[in-house]
């Protein structure tokens, strides 16, 4: 898989870079979120960590997955800007339940 950056646009006001990208995978399976952030961050020289993928869309017969993704200066600031389902999805926060799952807390 290789990335290429489309579009790279920096936001001042809410202290990220904001970035649309082109994953182009042929003859592989569409790429994973955890994938796809590894090689943004890569090329973008940043901790995975920083990364938040908000979408990234393939369409049937190509070989191309084209997304959004946005990259903070620390993590303090993904967690307070960006919605939990979008967290929960990039690994930055985990579910409640899961927790209580794990824990052998479970109610009902």
């Amino acid at each position: 898989m290789k990335i290429e950056i489309e579009s790279r646009e920096e936001n001042k006001l809410l202290n990220r870079v904001e970035v649309h990208y082109r994953a182009v995978h042929s003859k592989e399976k569409t790429p994973s979120r955890e994938e796809t952030k590894k090689q943004i961050a890569a090329n973008l020289q940043v901790p995975m960590e920083l990364v938040v993928i908000d979408f990234q869309k393939s369409k049937f017969g190509k070989h191309f997955t084209e997304g959004y993704a946005k990259i903070y200066r620390t993590r303090e600031e993904a967690i307070a800007l960006e919605p939990d389902f979008l967290l929960i999805r990039n690994g930055l926060k985990s579910k409640e339940g899961d927790q209580n799952a794990k824990a052998g807390n479970v109610q009902g």
